[in-house]
C-alpha cells in the first residue's frame, strides 16, 4: 500500500465504485478488471450489496496492484459515486487522501474541494445519446488514467455491443473519447499519477470469482448431478454449472424445495453419479433430514454451503462465518463428516474438487464451506490445474455374496452400484444387519455405530494439514480459518514480526494430527472469526484443550479488512 506523495500510487491502488442496484456498477467493474488484467495489473475485486433488485447504494472495491493482493482493504484512494446516497453510504471509508471523481450534484458541497473533481457524467452522457451512456465514460476516464490506449477500450465496446447494431457502438465509442478527455484533464491537474508496475505475464491469468471456482472444482471432482432450490448466495453456482451442463455431462435440476434438492443428490450417488448440493444456511436447514440418511445408509454426498448472516432471513446478502457448528453438528444421531474450508478462489477450486473424492472414499457427508465474501469476491489467477487432485472413484462389481455394510477394520464397507454386478445392493434408513436388513439387535446397533464412527480415525490421519506462515519461533499465533486467509496473510505482512506466525486451516473438521503442535507452542493465541461466539475457537478447545484468549469477532454482515486485523494485532501486541 505504498502512496509516495499524495497523489503517485506506485504499487497499490484501491478504486471504489458506489451506486444503485441496477445502475450498471458491475458492467465498470467488468470493463476495468478485465482490460487491466489484460495491460499486465493484478486486479481484485469484492462488492457489499443490498437485498434488492433496484435501489439502495450498493458497493464494489477494485485492487490494482504489482503484486498479487487477494483481500479486502478499508483504504479508498479513488472513489466514482455514481448515485444520491453513496458517499453517505461509504463515507467511513473516505479518508482526507481519498480523491472523489464525480457529479458535484451526487458528492455535495462537504467534499467540494482539492480532494475532489466535477465530472459530469450524466451531462456528457446525455450529449452522446442518453443517461445509459455514463458508465462507458466512467471507465474511460478510470482506464485513461492507467494510460490503456484507447483503442484497446473500443475493441472491447465493439465486441460487447455489436449485436445491439453499429449505432449503439458508435455512441459508446464517443463516450468513450469524452471519457478520455476527461482523464487527460486530470492527468494534467497533477491530483493523480498512476506508475503501478506492469507484469506482462499476467496476460495469461483467467480471471475468476469464487462461484466459478466452486463451480468448476466440482466439474473437475466429477459432479454430473446438482439439484438446488435456489438460495443467495450459492444460486449462481447452479446457475454456471447448468450453463455448461452439456458440455461436462451434468444433470441440473431445480427441485421444489431444499428437502427434495438434497434427497435427489443423495439417490444420484446411490445410483453412482457424483451429486452436489448447493445452498445457504436456510436451505441447508432442510437438508438436515436428509443429511441424517445420508449418515446412516452411508452414502457419500458434498454440499456446498455458502454462508450468510442469520438466524432466518437474517441478511441474505451479506457474509459470516456463523454456520460452521450447523455443518457441524446438523442431523440427528452420531456419524462422521468432513469440513471444507477454502481460504481463497483457488483453494475453493481444489477443495472442491478434492470434497469428491473424500466423499466418495469415505461415504461421508462432506461440506465445503464458503461465504458471501469468497463466493462474490474474484480475482486473476494462473489456469487452474484439475490433474494435481487425481480423480478416484470407490464402488465396487458386486458379487451373489455382496453385503452393503459389511464389518471392516477402518469401517469403510465396499460400495456398490445397483445393476453393477450380481450383489444386491440393500439400504435401509432404519438400522440394519451387513447385508442392508432392518434390525433392532443391540449388539447389531452397536457394531453398526462403531462402524461408522470408525471413520474418524483413517479421515483424521489423511485430514489437511492446517497451513504455517511465519518464521517457526513464534511467540504468538493467529489463527483464522476460511476467507479471512488473505486478509490476515496480507495484515501479518504489514506488521512484519518475525515473533508472531499466522495458522490457517482449510479443513476445520476432523482436525489434523498436528494442530495441538502448533498451540502448544505459542505463548499467546489470538483468532479471527466472522461470527459472535468464536465458534471455531470452540471447536479448538473442545479437541485440543487450549483456550484461546484473544477472539477478534466481525458480524456486522462485513468481512474483515486488512486494516482492521493489521489494528487489533497491533493493539494486542503492543
Amino acid at each position: 500500500m505504498s502512496m509516495q506523495d499524495s497523489s503517485v500510487f506506485k504499487d497499490d491502488i484501491s478504486i471504489v465504485l458506489c451506486g444503485e442496484a441496477g445502475q450498471g456498477v458491475q458492467t465498470v467493474e467488468y470493463f476495468l478488471t478485465h482490460i487491466l488484467k489484460l495491460e499486465g495489473y493484478n486486479v481484485f475485486s469484492s462488492k457489499e450489496f443490498m437485498s434488492r433488485i433496484r435501489g439502495g447504494n450498493n458497493s464494489t472495491s477494485i485492487r490494482i496492484s504489482s503484486e498479487r493482493l487477494l483481500a479486502n482493504i478499508d483504504r479508498i484512494d479513488i472513489l466514482i459515486p455514481l448515485s444520491k446516497g453513496a458517499v453517505e453510504h461509504i463515507n467511513k471509508r473516505i479518508s482526507p487522501q481519498t480523491l472523489l471523481i464525480g457529479e458535484k450534484e451526487i458528492f455535495g458541497d462537504e467534499y467540494v474541494g482539492e480532494n475532489s473533481i466535477d465530472v459530469p457524467f450524466s451531462k456528457i452522457a446525455t450529449e452522446v445519446g442518453g443517461r445509459i451512456y455514463s458508465n462507458t465514460v466512467a471507465v474511460a476516464v478510470l482506464l485513461g488514467l492507467f494510460g490503456v490506449d484507447p483503442e484497446v477500450f473500443n475493441k472491447h465496446l465493439r465486441q460487447q455491443f455489436s449485436s445491439k447494431g453499429e449505432n449503439i457502438v458508435q455512441r459508446n465509442i464517443e463516450a468513450a473519447k469524452r471519457g478520455y478527455q476527461v482523464s487527460n484533464e486530470i492527468l494534467s491537474s497533477g491530483k493523480i499519477k498512476i506508475d503501478i508496475k506492469k507484469n506482462q505475464e499476467i496476460k495469461d491469468d483467467i480471471l475468476v470469482s469464487g462461484i466459478e471456482s466452486v463451480a468448476m472444482g466440482a466439474i473437475a471432482g466429477g459432479c454430473n448431478f446438482l439439484s438446488f432450490y435456489p438460495m443467495s448466495p450459492a444460486t449462481d453456482i447452479s446457475i454456471f454449472l447448468a450453463q455448461h451442463s452439456k458440455d461436462f455431462g451434468i444433470i441440473v435440476e431445480q427441485a421444489e424445495d431444499e428437502i427434495s434438492a438434497m434427497n435427489m443428490v443423495l439417490g444420484a450417488w446411490y445410483a453412482g453419479a457424483r451429486g452436489l448440493a448447493s445452498t445457504s444456511g436456510g436451505g441447508f436447514a432442510l437438508m438436515v433430514e436428509g443429511l441424517s440418511l445420508a449418515g446412516i445408509t452411508e452414502t457419500p454426498v458434498v454440499i456446498h454451503l455458502g454462508q450468510r448472516p442469520g438466524p432466518a432471513t437474517g441478511l441474505p446478502t451479506r457474509t459470516e462465518q456463523a454456520d460452521l457448528f450447523l455443518a457441524l453438528y446438523a442431523g440427528h444421531g452420531e456419524f462422521p463428516r468432513i469440513i471444507l474450508t477454502p481460504g481463497n478462489i483457488e483453494e475453493a477450486f481444489y477443495l472442491t474438487q478434492k470434497a469428491f473424492n473424500l466423499a466418495d472414499k469415505y461415504q461421508v457427508p462432506v461440506f465445503v464451506l464458503t461465504d458471501q465474501y469468497l463466493l462474490d469476491s474474484f480475482c486473476n489467477i494462473p489456469c487452474l490445474d484439475p490433474s494435481i487432485e487425481e480423480f478416484t472413484q470407490n464402488f465396487v462389481e458386486t458379487d451373489e455374496e455382496y453385503k452393503r455394510y459389511k464389518l471392516t477394520e477402518n469401517g469403510i464397507s465396499p460400495r456398490g452400484i445397483p445393476g453393477f454386478g450380481k450383489g444386491l445392493v440393500r439400504v435401509d434408513s432404519d438400522e440394519h444387519d451387513e447385508d442392508g436388513f432392518i434390525t433392532e439387535d443391540f449388539d447389531v446397533r452397536v457394531n453398526m455405530v462403531n462402524k461408522r464412527l470408525k471413520k474418524l480415525e483413517e479421515m483424521t490421519n489423511e485430514a489437511i494439514p492446517p497451513e504455517f506462515i511465519g518464521n517457526e519461533d513464534y511467540k504468538t499465533l493467529v489463527i483464522g480459518w476460511g476467507s479471512t486467509r488473505d486478509i490476515i496473510k496480507e495484515a501479518m505482512w504489514y506488521l512484519g514480526r518475525k515473533d508472531t506466525a499466522f495458522l490457517h486451516f482449510k479443513q476445520v473438521y476432523p482436525l489434523h494430527p498436528d494442530t495441538s503442535s502448533y498451540l502448544k507452542r505459542a505463548e499467546k493465541l489470538i483468532i479471527f472469526e466472522n461470527n459472535a461466539t468464536s465458534q471455531f475457537s470452540q471447536l479448538l478447545k473442545i479437541h485440543t484443550g487450549f483456550d484461546i484468549e484473544h477472539k477478534i469477532l466481525k458480524y456486522n454482515g462485513l468481512s474483515f479488512s486488512v486494516e482492521e486485523v493489521e489494528n487489533n494485532l497491533r493493539t494486542i501486541l503492543g
